[in-house]
C-alpha cells in the first residue's frame, strides 16, 4: 500500500549540530505513528521539514508516492499537511476565531471587507465538532493554556489535513481534555487522516498509537509495532537499560525545619495553607489541574502577593515583595511554564546558567570574569549532560529537555538550600527524566530542601518522602511516600466535599 507520506535517507545539519542522518519514516492514511526518541534525537527537526518549517539538506519525501519539495509552511498547508506544534503559535491580542483563519479571513462586498460573522460561525463549527464550549470571540490572552492547545488543534484541523503532526499535544491539557483529544483522533482515523503523534508519555503511545519509530542522535533506529513491550522501545530510545532503583524515604524527622508555611491566604486559589520541609526531604504536592499547587509555588518565592500567612526560611520570617527577596533567603524555583519564567531565551547558555549567580563572577564590583563564568557553566553543562554545541548557543534553539536542565543548573550554580520543581520533567523524554530523578534524589542526600510539584502521580509517588495533597486551594491530606497509592492521591485530590467556602 502505498503511503501517504514517506521520507529516505533525509538529512539536516545546523551550525555545529547534525540534526539528522538518513532518516527514514512513512505514514499510512488512517493510521497514529508514534515518533519517539530523546530530546534532541531529531524528531521535531524531521516533523518542522514535513511542516515546510526547515529545508532539508538532502534526501527524498513523497506524499502518495509522488516526490515533494515542501519549501515553506504555506506550501505544506496546500499539500495537506498540518502541524500543531509543542510550543503555542497564537497572537494573544486576537480572538481565537482570527487565530484559526488568519490570512484566509472570509470576506464580503468582493473581497473589500473582512466578514467578521462568518469567520465566528466557521470558528464555532469547528469548536462544535471538538465538543468545545467556547466563544470564538473570546481573546486568546484571555484563555488558559489548555484552552489555547484546544484552539491550536482547531487551527490545524481546519486546513482539513491530510496528514496532522501532533508534538507533545496533551503536555497542557487536563485528564478530560486529553480523553476529549483522543476521541477526536480516532475521528480523524475513522476518515483516513494520517496522524504522527510525539510524545513521552508511554501510556498515551500504547493507547493510542498503531506504530511507534524510535530516532537516537538524529539516526533511524526501528521501527515496531505500538504492542512492543516498553522496556524495549525506551531500550531503545537511550541505547541502555535505565536502572530501576528501590524507593527508600529516609528519616528526616530530627532534621531542622528548613521552610516553614504558615496560614498562607490569597484569594479562594489558596486557602490556610501551611506545612514544614526539613534538611533533605522531598516534599511533593499532588493535586489537579487549578488546586492550588502552583500558585502556592508561586507565592513562596514572592512571585504573587499575598492576601495573609508567613514564611519562615531557617526560623526567620522573611518579606516577600519580589522573586529577589525569595532568591536572598536561599529559595529557588524552577517554573512550569520554562519559556516565560525560566529563561532568558535569547541569552546563551552560559548566560542563563550564571544569571541569577552574576554577583559571583563580578571584579571590583564593575567586570565580569568571563572565564569562570564559562568554567562553572561548562561543568553544568557536562554534570547535566546539557546537548550543546556550545556555551554560546542561545537557549532558544535548544530542545525543550535541554532547556529545562539549564533552568535546573541555573538554581545548582546558585546554590540555594530550598529548590522548588514546578513540573520538573514537563516534556522531557524518559531517559532524561531519569537522571532528573537522580539528580533530585542526590540534591536532597546532599540536605538540600526539595519540593515536587507534578500532575503525573507516578512521579509524586516515585520521587517524594512526604506528600501534600491540595484540592480547591486546601491542603486535603499527608500521607508518606512509601505509603501512598495513586487512588489513595485521587481520593484526597477530589475531596471537595469536605471543604468550607
Amino acid at each position: 500500500m502505498t503511503a501517504l507520506i514517506s521520507v529516505d535517507k533525509l538529512c539536516k545539519s545546523f551550525p555545529g549540530v547534525r540534526a539528522l542522518h538518513e532518516v527514514q519514516f512513512d505514514l499510512q492514511a488512517g493510521e497514529v505513528h508514534a515518533l519517539m526518541g530523546e530530546n534532541g534525537a531529531g524528531k521535531s527537526t524531521l516533523m518542522k521539514i514535513l511542516a515546510g518549517v526547515y529545508r532539508k539538506d538532502s534526501g527524498e519525501v513523497r506524499m502518495d508516492g509522488k516526490v515533494v519539495e515542501i519549501d515553506s509552511p504555506a506550501h505544506a498547508q496546500s499539500l495537506a499537511i498540518g502541524i500543531i506544534h509543542q510550543e503555542l503559535h497564537l497572537m494573544n491580542h486576537l480572538t481565537a476565531a482570527q487565530n484559526i483563519f488568519l490570512g484566509r479571513e472570509p470576506r464580503r462586498l468582493g473581497g473589500l471587507f473582512l466578514d467578521e460573522d462568518q469567520l465566528n460561525l466557521d470558528a464555532a463549527a469547528l469548536f462544535e465538532r471538538l465538543k468545545l464550549k467556547l466563544d470564538p470571540r473570546t481573546p486568546i490572552g484571555a484563555l488558559t493554556v489548555a484552552r489555547q492547545q484546544m484552539v491550536e488543534i482547531s487551527k490545524a484541523l481546519s486546513f482539513r489535513s491530510r496528514v496532522l503532526i501532533m508534538d507533545e499535544p496533551t503536555a497542557a491539557l487536563n485528564n478530560a481534555e486529553i480523553e476529549e483529544l483522543f476521541r477526536i483522533i480516532g475521528q480523524l482515523k475513522s476518515q483516513g487522516v494520517g496522524i504522527v503523534y510525539i510524545s513521552h508519555k508511554m501510556d498515551e503511545i500504547q493507547r493510542i498509537a498503531d506504530r511507534v519509530t524510535v530516532l537516537r542522535d538524529g539516526c533511524y533506529i526501528d521501527t515496531v509495532p505500538a504492542s512492543t513491550p516498553m522496556t524495549s522501545i525506551i531500550t531503545m530510545m537511550v541505547g541502555r537499560t535505565l536502572e530501576q532503583s528501590e524507593k527508600t524515604v529516609p528519616d528526616v524527622s530530627a532534621q531542622p525545619v528548613v521552610l516553614q508555611v504558615r496560614g498562607l491566604r490569597r484569594g479562594r486559589i489558596i486557602r490556610d495553607v501551611s506545612f514544614a520541609l526539613r534538611k533533605g526531604e522531598i516534599l511533593g504536592f499532588a493535586g489537579l489541574m487549578g488546586a492550588g499547587r502552583t500558585e502556592v509555588a508561586r507565592a513562596i518565592f514572592g512571585a504573587d502577593l499575598l492576601e495573609a500567612g508567613e514564611v519562615r526560611v531557617h526560623g526567620q520570617r522573611i518579606a516577600l515583595r519580589s522573586p529577589q527577596d525569595a532568591v536572598q533567603a536561599g529559595i529557588g524555583y524552577l517554573s512550569e511554564d520554562r519559556k516565560n519564567f525560566g529563561l532568558a531565551t535569547g541569552m546563551d547558555v552560559a548566560a542563563n546558567v550564571t544569571l541569577p549567580s552574576l554577583s559571583r563572577f563580578l571584579r571590583w564590583h564593575l567586570f565580569l570574569e568571563k572565564t569562570g563564568i564559562a568554567r562553572t557553566a561548562q561543568h553544568m553543562v557536562e554534570t547535566l549532560r546539557i546537548k550543546t554545541p556550545s556555551l554560546h548557543q542561545t537557549a532558544r534553539l535548544l530542545s525543550g529537555g535541554n532547556q529545562q536542565k539549564v533552568v535546573v543548573a541555573k538554581w545548582l550554580v546558585r546554590d540555594c538550600d530550598i529548590l522548588i520543581f514546578d513540573e520538573p520533567t514537563r516534556g522531557i523524554d524518559v531517559g532524561a527524566k531519569s537522571e532528573i530523578y537522580k539528580l533530585l534524589n542526590a540534591l536532597a542526600e546532599q540536605g538540600k530542601a526539595i519540593i515536587v510539584i507534578s500532575s503525573e502521580l507516578p512521579e509524586v509517588l516515585l520521587l517524594s518522602h512526604r506528600i501534600l495533597v491540595m484540592c480547591e486551594g486546601r491542603i486535603t491530606g499527608e500521607v508518606r511516600g512509601d505509603l501512598a497509592t495513586q487512588e489513595g492521591l485521587m481520593q484526597l485530590a477530589t475531596q471537595r466535599d469536605a471543604l468550607a467556602a
